[in-house]
């Protein structure tokens, strides 16, 4: 990689981690689209560069949620029963989402689903809308069944899964805070199933370039690591300091920008 292709992702990996300890969630969002750019620029083959950048973003994510999990827990914000709850299916579901299924996902589809996915979660920070409590937490089948599929679909655009599992615990009546804080305890599980996943999904693809295991790009992962582990405890504490809402909006803007861009790509794989 030239210099510039690391500074950019590491600028990125800044980023990515601040994001995860402010709004937990994991970044992907914002690693994608910069990816793609340095993996076109480095010759990468475009059967696999989408799904590359997607699944090294979601490698990414163990890191960061691992510092803005300590972060979280000096301040007791986590609802470690929770998290253990949900965890099991998570684990599955995005065992099998990132091997059974991500592979097999055409490239021109797995970018314009990535590009539907963000204009969603930007609308959702643009609108700041919380949903409205309606119920307690479901018991363990309830608990199980939601974490298989909200693992399953977080490793197919590569998330933390805090899209989705924050609204769901928002509308159990789960503390806001708590339900945040939480969120980054559960990337960990996902983050680490869905890369198991990818790895053993995509072994033995002759499409990869040196320096990869299965779809995950070490050299990118090490240049956004070393920077996001450092940030992400910053945005944790920030989280508790500055006005989230105001903070979501400007980053749902920022995400639309992105957005055009993986639809532009999308375009471009189906040949239009």
């Amino acid at each position: 990689m030239s210099i510039n292709d690391i500074l950019m992702l590491m600028l990125c990996g800044s980023i990515s981690g601040f994001m995860a300890g402010l709004l937990g969630i994991g970044g992907g969002m914002i690693l994608v689209p910069f990816m793609i750019l340095v993996f076109n620029h480095l010759g990468f083959n475009q059967h696999v560069i989408v799904h590359m950048a997607i699944a090294t973003g979601m490698a990414t994510i163990l890191f960061t949620t691992t510092s803005a999990i300590l972060a979280h827990h000096k301040h007791g914000s986590i609802d470690w029963k929770l998290v253990a709850s949900l965890s099991p299916g998570m684990v599955l579901g995005g065992l099998f989402g990132g091997s059974e299924i991500f592979e097999a996902i055409n490239t021109s589809w797995l970018s314009l689903g990535f590009a539907i996915f963000i204009v969603y979660t930007s609308i959702q920070m643009i609108i700041n809308k919380k949903p409205t409590a309606g119920r307690d937490l479901p018991g363990p089948v309830g608990l199980f069944s939601f974490g298989a599929f909200a693992g399953v679909l977080a490793s197919l655009v590569g998330a933390g899964g805090a899209f989705i599992t924050v609204p769901f615990m928002l509308w159990c009546n789960v503390k806001p805070h708590t339900a945040m804080a939480s969120s980054s305890g559960l990337g960990f599980p996902i983050a680490a199933a869905a890369t198991v996943g990818y790895m053993y999904g995509s072994w033995g693809n002759p499409n990869l370039p040196e320096g990869s295991l299965g779809f995950i790009y070490i050299p990118a992962v090490l240049c956004i690591v070393v920077v996001s582990v450092f940030t992400a405890p910053f945005g944790a504490r920030m989280a508790r300091k500055l006005n989230v809402g105001q903070l979501k909006r400007i980053f749902g803007i920022m995400l639309f920008l992105l957005a055009a861009f993986m639809f532009n790509e999308s375009r471009k794989a189906f040949g239009y």
